[in-house]
């Protein structure tokens, strides 16, 4: 290609083209076709009859419902309080009752419910639905916190390329101190917004902030990390890790039961879904499940530094590299004349630096782009 600018431009547009193949292939596969996979459900009931009817609705939902049965209504209830089930059906002839924690998943509950419905009207009866766990009214849905994880996410990524490439002349040290600091002022507004401004959090504020910090800290450590490697691709990785995979497998619109096996798979693991399931335990399941996400949370976290250390030590050995490779001069001696005085390096450094100048503005205003 003869135009260097023509180039530059297309060179350019690769990551903003590969960011929309990516969202489209991660958000339309993850949420356009929302189906039961395996979504667990239970029926009250001790009896022969109770079994039998279990059975009969297995096979009628064949993969779409795991079906469980269970002897009291009270124990259906801890089921649901502890998310292992998304609904428990109540047979009666007169009053059938669906038992759902919408505070786990509104989508999940509207799924069984769905499923329920049809049954009851074979009785010839109307349904009543019980939410054992209702999300604040300030917050219906109870998808307030897949927000709040968006904001934190964008907070940390986009911050990971105004540390990363216009910090990169700073010592690995002062950014890891700098990602430090951004990540307490990201939680910190998160943490507003989900108390003071919204009112997601009636109480537990704290424990909300201190996961929002380690999510955030999370992110930013290890972009800062990559960046040492990655260069101009870090905010396409950051986009895959910390976007297209993250907020899909999170759970704070379908958990995974409402999508396919993939998806599925990173809610167990990945970090968005750390958060949000965290605080959900926090919020309104009586701290159930709390340490384990928590624990995803301080994993991810770990990666983080680890991967920071990598590059700090890649920086360093790079230095020392370059250190070495000028020629030595015994001390207290003048350097050796030559027969043409050497050119003047400073053009040079000047060029180079403001080659890097250039490409850190152009990767912040990628990132701020997008």
């Amino acid at each position: 290609m003869r135009s260097p600018a023509l180039r530059h431009v297309l060179t350019h547009l690769i990551t903003p083209l590969l960011m929309c193949l990516g969202m489209g292939l991660a958000y339309m596969g993850a949420f356009v076709t929302p189906e039961p996979n395996h979504l667990p459900v239970a029926v009250v009931g001790a009896g022969p009859r109770a079994k039998v009817f279990a059975q009969t609705v297995k096979d009628t939902a064949g993969d779409r419902l795991d079906v469980r049965t269970v002897d009291t209504r009270a124990g259906a209830v801890d089921l649901l309080r502890s998310r292992v089930v998304t609904g428990a059906y109540v047979p009666d002839t007169r009053a059938p009752e669906l038992l759902v924690a919408t505070a786990a998943s509104d989508m999940g509950a509207t799924a069984v419910e769905k499923v329920f419905t049809p049954v009851a009207a074979e009785e010839g009866v109307p349904l009543k639905v019980t939410d054992v766990a209702a999300p604040v009214a300030d917050d219906p849905t109870g998808q307030g916190l897949f927000f709040l994880l968006i904001a934190l996410s964008i907070g940390s990524y986009a911050s990971v390329a105004a540390l990363g490439a216009a910090g990169a002349t700073l010592p690995m040290r002062i950014r890891a101190l700098l990602a430090l600091g951004v990540s307490a002022v990201v939680s910190g507004i998160g943490a507003l917004l989900a108390g003071p401004v919204f009112h997601l959090a009636h109480h537990g504020l704290g424990g909300l902030w201190a996961m929002a910090w380690l999510y955030s800290a999370g992110i930013l450590f290890i972009g800062v990390g990559l960046h040492t490697f990655l260069r101009r691709w870090t905010t396409l990785t950051m986009m895959v890790l910390f976007v297209m995979l993250n907020f899909t497998s999170s759970g704070g619109l379908f958990r995974p039961e409402l999508q396919n096996g993939f998806f599925g798979t990173l809610h167990a693991f990945w970090n968005g879904a750390g958060f949000v399931e965290g605080v959900r335990s926090l919020l309104y399941f009586g701290d159930d499940g709390l340490a384990r996400n928590i624990w995803t949370l301080v994993v991810w976290l770990l990666v983080g530094l680890a991967v920071t250390a990598i590059a700090a030590a890649y920086e360093r050995a790079r230095t020392s590299g370059r250190t070495a490779a000028l020629p030595e001069q015994a001390p207290g001696t003048e350097p050796a004349p030559s027969a043409e005085p050497a050119p003047s390096a400073e053009p040079a450094r000047r060029k180079a630096e403001a080659a890097i100048r250039e490409e850190a503005e152009e990767e912040v205003e990628e990132t701020v782009g997008v």
